[in-house]
């Protein structure tokens, strides 16, 4: 039996985990609850996520781009050649959310929103059965770049919901 080889850096690979939580808030008696609770749920990062948002800022190449908004969606999971979120919530130009960008631990970053109650593209239909969420580099609807994005259980955001949603990308050595 041969002695087991350690790993070289060389020998090192580096992947990249996503995951989110999206969170149906409600104000009841003036404290805010929970009404629905997606749980943690795995992303896809697309091809050009990798290309563009990863390994082109890498290289502090011209034309990268960066995570900058969120948006919510009535539609299913985007595959990796996607560039946008299937039946991406656009009625009003408020639709997709700045996201507030934190590094939570040495290899995580978070991406939080907030979706409030009171936006017109949720009161507008009277409320609307959410299923995917996307990360995006601009705030125009039919513009940009799908980073990551997936489907979770659909869930009925009534007009008196908000939904804050978290969203992580992880980087660990296997």
């Amino acid at each position: 039996m041969s002695p087991r080889r350690k790993a070289s850096p060389v020998d090192q690979e580096i992947k990249v985990r996503g995951m989110f939580r999206v969170h149906l808030t409600q104000d009841i008696d003036g404290e805010t609850v929970v009404v629905g609770d997606s749980g943690w749920n795995k992303n896809l990062v697309t091809n050009l996520g990798f290309d563009q948002f990863l390994c082109q800022t890498l290289a502090g190449m011209g034309g990268s781009k960066t995570v900058a908004y969120m948006a919510l969606g009535t539609g299913g999971a985007p595959v990796a050649t996607d560039t946008s979120l299937a039946s991406e919530l656009t009625d009003t130009s408020n639709s997709r959310k700045t996201v507030s960008p934190s590094t939570i631990a040495s290899k995580t970053v978070q991406f939080t929103a907030a979706f409030n109650s009171s936006d017109s593209f949720i009161t507008n239909a009277g409320g609307r059965s959410i299923s995917n969420v996307g990360l995006f580099n601009v705030s125009t609807t039919s513009a940009g770049t799908l980073f990551a994005g997936n489907t979770y259980a659909s869930s009925l955001c009534a007009t008196n919901n908000n939904v804050n949603v978290s969203y992580q990308i992880r980087f660990a050595t296997a």
